[in-house]
């Protein structure tokens, strides 16, 4: 869809000179305050080390930050979308230019869907049952672009995929 957009752009760039689509999402982290990494998705090619750097990173950036402030940081060249939920930080990496509030929604809608599915999500449901949380992220984000926004739907195909087990 998105590529579809930037073509017609592309040959009619007066219909519209800004982009239509969010664009990829590099990582994303789910890390508690002792900075134990949860949940780690990469959309981006990384090593080993380079992603236990990158999660040491964002941990220190995120954890020692004044509430006060915004929950989007500068991080290299990119930009950290955050937001804490009881002792987790959920955790965006997107460039620079990007939508934060647009992010910030998408992890809001993640975390309502996880506490619809778990029943009241916490810390446990995500170690327990890491599986159908990498599930869950699938349908909602694919290939580190949103894919379904509706909480119903991602809900109702969830539920699809528990009657098959």
């Amino acid at each position: 869809m998105c590529s579809l957009i930037s073509i017609i752009l592309f040959q009619f760039p007066f219909l519209n000179p800004l982009p239509l689509c969010l664009s990829q999402i590099r990582f994303i982290l789910l890390q508690n305050r002792q900075g134990k990494t949860r949940l780690a998705k990469y959309y981006v090619p990384l090593e080993d080390s380079e992603k236990h750097k990158v999660e040491y990173e964002v941990h220190r950036l995120v954890v020692n930050r004044d509430p006060k402030y915004t929950n989007f940081v500068e991080f290299r060249t990119h930009k950290i979308i955050y937001r804490r939920y009881a002792g987790l930080f959920f955790s965006l990496c997107v460039d620079i230019t990007d939508n934060e509030l647009a992010y910030l929604e998408c992890i809001h809608l993640f975390v309502e869907i996880l506490d619809h599915f778990f029943s009241n999500v916490c810390e446990l449901d995500l170690v327990f049952n890491f599986h159908k949380v990498y599930l869950i992220l699938d349908e909602f984000i694919l290939a580190g672009e949103l894919q379904e926004t509706s909480k119903k739907a991602i809900i109702e195909r969830m539920g699809e995929l528990e009657k098959l087990e």
